[in-house]
């Protein structure tokens, strides 16, 4: 069988065949950026803000190295986020929702979630009677994520509430602006750990991400939407956000994609709406490395679509 990474040194050797990289991550290095060659995951260069697709590194052969690691450690994951996205490029943005459930599902019986989720890194849900709340002014309908105690932690009564609110915003021609936003120090820090991996069926799991999905109505009305980041913004904080028409950051914002370093791929929508944004070469970048983007270069990556004031200091008056 052949290792599941590639890496190329785009200064002296020639990409390999389509035949070559099918079943693997291909990261290719250069000194300096030049036209982008066909067909890699990553593209890694020196040069200082390069355009897209290539990520700027102080020392790219050191990056490429570190993401070596990731894919060694975690293969089936590493490699199904690259299928997805190479195959959701020639897809509709519900189809990319479907064929990224469909890998999500398929890595949590794999054994690299199972020994994330062994690991004993799950804590204790701490759930919000009111998850959501919703407020209304003339056309403006704002959905604030309001568990502050959990920085927003995103867990399975937060995305029903989210969906209930995103159905008004489809279906109510009258609201013209939807703003999303998260009470306390951080827009959304991902994923609820209290829930993974408490699924048994993840073949259930799947229509059910299908059938609730927040990613799915936030396609349907994204002109609407504007979404306000601030602190941290991991995982479903930000692949949620980045639908949205307008995607404003407060400068403490930091950016992460750390669901393969879990054994799974990003599963609240990001394989679809990130590539748009950053396009796939970065995404696969994010979510490999799980490195923290900071503001200013997810501004100049397009992640993001302003810098604003930062926010007023949080009041937290609930503990679910």
């Amino acid at each position: 069988m052949q290792p599941p990474f590639l890496l190329v040194d785009l200064d002296r050797t020639a990409p390999p065949s389509a035949g070559e990289r099918q079943d693997r991550v291909l990261v290719g290095v250069a000194a300096q950026h030049r036209d982008p060659p066909q067909g890699f995951d990553v593209l890694l260069t020196g040069t200082p803000e390069p355009p897209r697709p290539w990520v700027a590194c102080a020392d790219p052969y050191a990056t490429a190295r570190l993401l070596k690691d990731v894919v060694t450690a975690q293969p089936a994951a590493s490699v199904a986020l690259v299928q997805v996205l190479r195959m959701g490029a020639g897809l509709a943005g519900s189809d990319r929702l479907v064929l990224e459930s469909l890998a999500y599902s398929a890595l949590q019986g794999g054994a690299g979630f199972h020994a994330w989720r062994d690991s004993g890194r799950r804590r204790p849900s701490r759930p919000a009677a009111v998850p959501v709340r919703l407020t209304r002014d003339g056309a403006r309908l704002t959905a604030t994520l309001d568990r502050p105690w959990v920085r927003n932690a995103f867990d399975a009564a937060t995305r029903d509430a989210l969906c209930e609110a995103l159905h008004v915003a489809v279906a109510d021609p009258s609201i013209t602006r939807f703003d999303l936003r998260g009470n306390g120090p951080a827009f959304c820090s991902g994923g609820d750990l209290g829930e993974f991996g408490t699924s048994h069926d993840p073949a259930e799991a799947h229509l059910v991400r299908v059938r609730r999905s927040p990613a799915a109505l936030l396609q349907r009305c994204a002109p609407k939407v504007t979404a306000h980041l601030h602190g941290a913004c991991v995982g479903a904080g930000i692949e949620l956000a980045a639908f949205s028409a307008r995607v404003l950051a407060a400068p403490d914002t930091v950016i992460r994609l750390p669901e393969v370093g879990m054994g799974l791929i990003p599963g609240a929508g990001g394989t679809a709406s990130l590539p748009p944004r950053v396009g796939r070469e970065r995404t696969a970048y994010l979510a490999l490395s799980g490195v923290e983007l900071g503001v200013g270069e997810a501004l100049a990556w397009g992640l993001v679509d302003e810098v604003t004031s930062p926010v007023a200091p949080p009041v937290v008056t609930g503990h679910g």
